[in-house]
């Protein structure tokens, strides 16, 4: 690959060095679950925007599947933790690759924000989504039908996981009850009911959260599986609507505050014990 990446001109070699020391940690296992593909097409990078986000120097915006890094400070908020460092990897990541990465556009191919939605590969065919995944500096996050590489993302994750990397050295993971605002969220909670009807199955959780699997996606699950979970403890992944402020209904009478859509078997996992 040829061509430059703008925003990285300032790091220095030293960093890089360092980054792909951690990189060489996990490469073994998790390059063998995300080969790289046949089928990228060659794209150059302007800059990255945040840690999940490219700007290509075409214009387009390319939204990484299967990542959710913390969020940089905007319109007077504060910084995630991690994010300044996520979007600095990502961009080192695409430096490394002398500003080209290979695209691989997910089955939905746009956002509604109008973003490509593609999985990233480095030069080396290293999965750039993975990569960060397995230094603790996102979330992995699996939105149907763009599930392809959800397993081995997730086991990215769990490297990071185990060795308390990044964004796992203090665990992120929330009580329900420690909700304050919709956004992408990794929830543990009890089960309390699983009921199922015309608008698909609902997990009942303490603390006026509910997750849902809509009628269209239960094909993907195992719905005797979802029954077991009742009485059990389980944590759940993905994007926390608050029901008062979405849509014109709002929240009506006697429904859960929450809303947590699921639409894979990996946003949800009972706990262990």
């Amino acid at each position: 690959m040829s061509g430059r990446f703008d925003g990285c001109e300032v790091m220095k070699k030293a960093s890089l060095v360092g980054a792909f020391f951690v990189s060489a940690i996990w490469l073994g296992s998790a390059q063998a679950f995300c080969p790289a593909p046949m089928d990228a097409t060659e794209v150059t990078v302007r800059r990255g925007v945040d840690g999940d986000t490219l700007r290509l120097a075409d214009g387009r915006s390319v939204r990484l599947i299967g990542l959710n890094t913390p969020e940089l400070g905007r319109r007077g908020r504060s910084d995630e933790p991690f994010a300044v460092a996520a979007r600095r990897r990502l961009e080192a990541l695409v430096a490394a690759s002398d500003g080209r990465v290979g695209l691989v556009p997910g089955r939905e191919s746009k956002d509604r924000y109008g973003r490509t939605l593609a999985h990233a590969y480095g030069a080396d065919g290293r999965n750039l989504e993975a990569q960060m995944l397995a230094e603790g500096l996102g979330f992995q996050v699996a939105v149907a039908p763009n599930v392809g590489l959800a397993d081995c993302q997730r086991a990215a994750e769990r490297q990071a996981r185990d060795a308390r990397l990044g964004l796992w050295k203090r665990s992120p993971v929330l009580k329900t009850g420690q909700l304050k605002a919709s956004g992408c969220a990794v929830l543990s909670g009890r089960v309390s009911a699983v009921r199922r009807n015309r608008g698909g199955v609902w997990l009942q959780l303490e603390n006026s959260v509910v997750l849902r699997i809509a009628p269209n996606l239960l094909e993907r699950f195992d719905i005797a599986s979802l029954k077991r979970l009742a009485g059990r403890q389980v944590e759940a992944r993905g994007w926390v609507v608050e029901r008062s402020r979405h849509g014109n209904a709002g929240q009506r009478q006697g429904q859960d505050r929450w809303l947590l859509p699921l639409t894979d078997p990996t946003m949800l996992s009972p706990v262990p014990g």
